[in-house]
């Protein structure tokens, strides 16, 4: 029995050999859809690899040490900067944002400063110009202290290398610009251009007061690298109050690797789109291809060939074209990560030498095969049910039952294994889920769609117009190209409709609503002694402004009823909220912008155990229930306090909010800044001018944040996204038109028979042109309604579910998808049957 089936085997690979010797032709759609969604996953996941890769080897360089200790708002105590002296080399900056003006008070900006000693980079390389030592640039001399500035910074105040600045009561003259800091990617997202000092400069400033918004960062370069792991668990053990975030070089930009992680997942699932898209052209070139080999098969069929050895046969061909489109893919793919990480340089960690990453490759390879095998099972299954008599009789496979179970249950284990395969690979795997499910729902709701085109087609009134009506036949008759149509085509298109929705709504959200309803200034490190003065100048220069007032600390979250959160398994969405310190406050009443859901609120004169208010979405995204504990460590004591209510903070009115509020008792005595608003929603540019120049002059060391300039910040990064997913989902529409393409190819043979009967019995060139424009305008428009329904309700879903936006419906999306859709049909549509036409008619009625 074994050797009978290696038999059978060994002769169908033969005959697929030798078949294949005629060339690809009608396997051209085919190679290019296996090889355009493999070569994207491919793409993605290399060059995702790559940049993760390079921040776990260049750790160092990024941390700018082995181990980074970083504590908010206070140094590090005698015992504990007496421990961290042990360990090694230790680098001492200070980070914080403040206001940098010109000497005559005329212009300001706000800047991010960071303040170092002479040692500064224990690792990597500060890349300056004019290169020079770090101590030569930052030196002190008449009273004034040196800089270097990000050229940005210098821009925006309009001065250059020589000139002098102002920052709080110190007086710096720039010196140089940073071309490249080493540790800058671990320090994390900044609104403002660096300003990098001396540490004597800062004191000098008088920035650094009794609540100010800072952060001391202890760099320490290990005599053993090794034992970074080791340090940390000491480190933490010995000061379990020290409240420091401590981080080793293996570790050194987990939000970044994260991120990158997840951005990867997303562009990975949209190129899985475009490879299942794809699969539809490969199901139709599978069926076009063995449509033509009928004779063929017809043949092998009737000298006695079982149908084993038939199926077989054409299975080799087609795995093996599937593997040359798999290797056409792998090759983008491992160029990509030279091409990407050449524009990347500088803005992302990139290796010192690109390499092929073999797992991501290997990856995309095998997306690929599964596809290849998924879509290409069904029309074998075909084939081989179709009995010989019948393909003599040019019986198209169409017409056949389905195929048997074998092959039914062949194509779902390898789409069900090609699901398994995206969500474990996935960094999200309940999001890929989700994304898979709609992408199945969505194959489902198109094939019912093309039935429901058919099925109005087909009780359509007779109408007058003899191309309209021949128009509607050909969508409702046998083997009509509906279904391929409109799946080919619906789920490019409602990708791209979903995209360029949430796009919008966000920049809607950015640029509108946000815009509107913001306050038009914060304002951070407001002391307490000041704060009277500065609300006076507020009020004197905008009497219509609404100004609101609240204490800030900075408290990091360290356990929650007890258990260490570093242990907990925290859901990905939840994770921010544990990630570094985060703001809090006290107030005895609910704050404006927040509704209560759950539990009640304290009294006025609360003075019992600690009690705090958390936000209703984070606490449910970490589990937490009314009367579980929080530890948090706030300049370096731990306290803890239970969970009185819940609040349903608007986080997109950008009104001053905290995640926790606690009750005015818990913080009593402690000391603190003050954190404003202003809001004044008829200011002019120029008006707001006036309060950051009046505000920034009398108060130096007030740190003023433009609201409008913060969004527009990330309006740019939204921006430089959404380029991003545009290009992903441009990816699938591109396979869509493959497919779509593919689709009316493989249709041409029986639409050369319909074009030259019905030359033959009268009917012009021009009435077979309108016809089929009829034919594709429907199926186009018909497509385009669902992609817009379908878009909609998903882009809906992600901003106003996962989002938690305003989702609001662009028409201008409406027109640009139905545009697309009538161009893509007709125009390809019409470009592949032009040839049709021109047919001489003798040599196809000889066939028949």
């Amino acid at each position: 029995m074994r050797n009978s089936t290696s038999a059978r085997l060994s002769i169908a690979f033969r005959l697929a050999i030798r078949e294949m010797r005629g060339g690809l032709s009608g396997f051209y759609i085919f190679l290019a859809c296996i090889a355009l969604g493999t070569g994207a996953i491919a793409s993605v996941n290399s060059v995702s690899r790559a940049i993760t890769g390079a921040i776990a080897t260049q750790g160092q360089s990024l941390l700018a040490g082995d181990v980074r200790f970083e504590l908010n708002n206070r140094e590090a105590s005698e015992e504990e900067r007496t421990f961290l002296n042990s360990l090694g080399t230790v680098s001492v900056s200070t980070n914080l944002r403040s206001m940098a003006r010109l000497p005559d008070g005329s212009d300001q900006t706000l800047a991010e400063v960071k303040a170092v000693d002479g040692i500064y980079p224990l690792y990597g390389q500060l890349k300056t110009e004019p290169d020079m030592p770090i101590t030569n640039l930052l030196t002190h001399e008449d009273g004034i202290f040196g800089a270097i500035a990000a050229p940005l910074l210098l821009d925006r105040l309009g001065i250059s290398v020589g000139d002098e600045m102002l920052l709080g009561n110190a007086r710096i003259k720039i010196k140089g610009t940073i071309v490249t800091e080493p540790d800058a990617v671990s320090e994390g997202f900044g609104f403002a251009p660096r300003l990098l000092i001396a540490r004597d400069a800062l004191t000098a400033s008088g920035l650094i007061t009794t609540g100010s918004l800072v952060e001391h960062a202890y760099r320490i370069k290990l005599a053993d690298p090794t034992t970074s792991t080791a340090v940390v668990a000491t480190a933490n053990k010995q000061f379990p109050s020290a409240g420091w975030s401590v981080r080793s070089s293996d570790r050194a930009a987990p939000s970044l690797t994260e991120n990158v992680d997840r951005f990867s997942q997303f562009l990975t699932l949209v190129g899985l789109t475009a490879l299942i898209v794809g699969g539809v052209g490969v199901a139709n070139a599978v069926r076009a291809f063995l449509d033509s080999k009928r004779t063929t098969i017809a043949t092998l069929k009737c000298l006695g060939a079982p149908a084993f050895v038939v199926t077989i046969t054409y299975l080799f061909q087609i795995l093996i074209l599937g593997g040359v489109g798999i290797l056409i893919g792998l090759t983008v793919g491992a160029i990509a990560p030279f091409v990407a990480l050449s524009f990347l340089e500088g803005a992302l960690p990139v290796p010192a030498e690109v390499t092929l990453y073999p797992s991501a490759l290997g990856l995309a390879a095998l997306f690929g095969l599964l596809t290849t095998f998924a879509f290409a099972i069904l029309p074998l299954g075909h084939a081989r049910e179709v009995p010989a008599t019948a393909l003599f009789r040019e019986q198209g496979f169409e017409q056949a039952r389905l195929p048997s179970w074998p092959y039914l249950a062949a194509g779902g284990v390898a789409l069900a294994a090609l699901a398994a395969l995206a969500i474990f690979a996935a960094e999200d795997r309940f999001i890929a889920s989700i994304f898979l499910g709609a992408v199945a729902a969505a194959f489902i709701l198109l094939r019912v769609v093309a039935g429901g085109i058919a099925t109005l087609a087909r009780r359509c009134p007779r109408v007058a117009s003899p191309a309209l009506r021949l128009a509607i036949g050909n969508i409702h008759r046998p083997g009509a190209l509906t279904p391929s149509v409109v799946l080919s085509l619906g789920l490019g298109l409602a990708l791209l409709v979903t995209l360029t929705l949430i796009d919008g709504n966000l920049r809607r959200q950015l640029n509108g609503t946000m815009t509107q309803n913001a306050p038009n200034f914060f304002f951070v490190d407001i002391q307490s002694g000041e704060r009277q003065g500065f609300v006076d100048i507020l009020k004197q220069q905008s009497p219509q402004g609404t100004i609101t007032e609240v204490p800030m600390l900075r408290g990091r979250i360290l356990a929650f009823n007890g258990e260490d959160v570093a242990k907990m398994n925290v859901p990905p969405q939840g994770r921010w909220v544990l990630r570094g310190d985060r703001g809090i406050t006290y107030d005895a009443d609910l704050p404006t912008g927040s509704k209560l859901v759950e539990g009640e609120w304290w009294p006025e004169d609360y003075s019992g155990e600690p009690l705090v208010s958390f936000s209703a979405e984070e606490a449910g995204e970490l589990g937490l229930k009314i009367g579980d504990t929080v530890t948090v460590n706030v300049l370096g004591r731990n306290i803890t306090a239970k969970i009185a209510n819940f609040r349903r903070i608007e986080w997109e009115s950008l009104s001053i909010n905290f995640v926790m509020v606690f009750s005015p008792n818990t913080f009593k005595g402690a000391p603190h800044a003050w954190l404003a608003t202003l809001t004044d929603a008829g200011a002019s540019p120029q008006a707001e001018a006036a309060i950051l120049k009046a505000v920034t002059n009398a108060f130096p060391t007030i740190t003023s944040v433009r609201v409008k300039d913060a969004i527009d910040i990330v309006d740019q990064l939204v921006g430089q996204l959404a380029t991003a997913i545009r290009a992903a989902a441009a990816v699938a529409l591109i396979a869509s038109v493959l497919v779509l393409a593919g689709a009316l190819a493989a249709g041409n043979r029986a639409r050369t028979h319909d074009a030259v009967i019905l030359k033959t019995l009268g009917g012009t060139r021009s009435m077979l042109i309108r016809a089929f424009s009829y034919e594709y305008m429907i199926l186009g428009t018909a497509t385009a309604i669902f992609a817009l329904f379908a878009g909609t309700g998903a882009a809906w879903y992600v901003v106003a579910k996962i989002m938690r936006l305003q989702s609001t419906f662009m028409p201008d999306v409406a027109v640009l998808t139905l545009v697309i859709a009538l161009v893509l049909t007709v125009g390809i549509g019409l470009a592949g049957t032009w040839r049709i036409l021109g047919q001489k008619a003798a040599p196809v009625l000889r066939e028949l």
